[in-house]
């Protein structure tokens, strides 16, 4: 195994030191484009990419960077719907950043002629 997949495999996003303190108490919007993310369907097996965009107002944390990215590689080898995907990064990243606002979208890439974007947003709520 290489150090990178190891480091996938081990990674745990729950991990306090993955959240920063906030230091700025007027609201603000963080958007973080993740255009590489990766799973597999839960049927076929075939790969599923998608481009996640991540937007939110931060309250007392931010996300760390590399932790983000991290969590989001630890989907590569999941077995995982569209839907089940980006509604378990949406609650994970709501549950430990306790934003004042939080938006996921997560746009698929086609597949056998079809298109799939799903969105969370706390604001619809």
């Amino acid at each position: 195994m290489r150090y990178g997949e190891e480091e996938i495999q081990k990674f745990n996003i729950n991990d306090k030191e993955n959240f920063w303190p906030n230091t700025h108490r007027k609201n603000y919007t963080i958007t973080i484009e993740l255009p590489e993310f990766m799973c597999r369907c839960p049927r076929s097996g075939y790969p599923d990419f998608a481009t996640l965009k991540l937007s939110y107002c931060p309250d007392k944390y931010v996300i760390e960077l590399k932790a983000l990215k991290l969590y989001i590689n630890t989907f590569i080898e999941r077995y995982i719907s569209h839907e089940e995907s980006t509604n378990e990064i949406y609650d994970t990243l709501y549950k430990n950043l306790q934003p004042k606002w939080m938006r996921l979208e997560a746009d698929f890439n086609p597949r056998g002629n079809v298109h799939t974007v799903i969105t969370v947003d706390s604001r619809e709520q």
